[in-house]
């Protein structure tokens, strides 16, 4: 941990306690998914603050050791290359993208195509859509983590990365445009309890960042 860069190091210290303190908070009664995770913003349980805490909490170990593995081995490279203030600006920037991204995502498919039928169907049973909105929630990193992996990816393309369980090594680039391909079916495809379109809008947000400063430094890739 001593040789990780700063803001790599204290995000997953941030991570790791935030998770502890769920597990341990929940055992008193507390639960921090509910007040902390991303509400639906016409659910009563919604604070505009949520769209930055959603992304410090995770579900389980499994959600939160992949998200923080990824932070660990690229957030470690991109902000060597940006420097802490730049890399901490661009992952709070686009954890806020992915969450206002899955709250259009809630919107349009929830209020304005089902609204009319005025209940939804779930595997408990049907409930009103009112109470079915109130509870959605997101909640993990992975929005963020999507957003580095685009800007490695932007960084340095054709860096070989090796992905389980393919025995041969595949360019950074290519994976990047296979992630974006494979969330895009996912989150068509159906609701399965992933955030697919909050991944998508962290990347998208990521994209448009990147090339906004890249506008400002006369199209340099931001090496430092």
């Amino acid at each position: 941990m001593n040789n990780l860069p700063t803001i790599t190091k204290n995000l997953l210290i941030i991570n790791v306690l935030c998770f502890f303190a769920t597990l341990v908070a929940r055992k008193y009664g507390i639960d921090l998914m509910n007040l902390f995770g991303l509400h639906f913003f016409l659910a009563s349980d919604f604070n505009p603050i949520q769209l930055l805490t959603y992304m410090f909490l995770h579900a389980g170990f499994g959600h939160i050791f992949f998200n923080m593995f990824a932070v660990w081995m690229f957030g470690r490279v991109v902000e060597q290359v940006w420097g802490p203030k730049r890399f901490l600006f661009y992952y709070l920037f686009c954890g806020v993208g992915a969450g206002l991204i899955q709250e259009l995502v809630w919107y349009i498919y929830y209020v304005v195509e089902l609204s009319h039928y005025g209940v939804v169907s779930t595997p408990g049973g049907t409930i009103l859509m009112g109470d079915f909105l109130n509870l959605l929630t997101t909640i993990g990193a992975s929005g963020a983590v999507y957003a580095i992996l685009l800007a490695f990816g932007m960084l340095f393309p054709n860096s070989p990365l090796f992905i389980f369980p393919l025995p041969f090594p595949i360019k950074a680039k290519w994976i990047v445009m296979g992630y974006v391909v494979l969330e895009l079916f996912l989150g068509l495809r159906g609701s399965d309890g992933i955030a697919h379109f909050a991944h998508l809008g962290g990347m998208l947000f990521g994209l448009l960042l990147i090339l906004y400063w890249r506008k400002k430094n006369g199209g340099q890739r931001l090496y430092y």
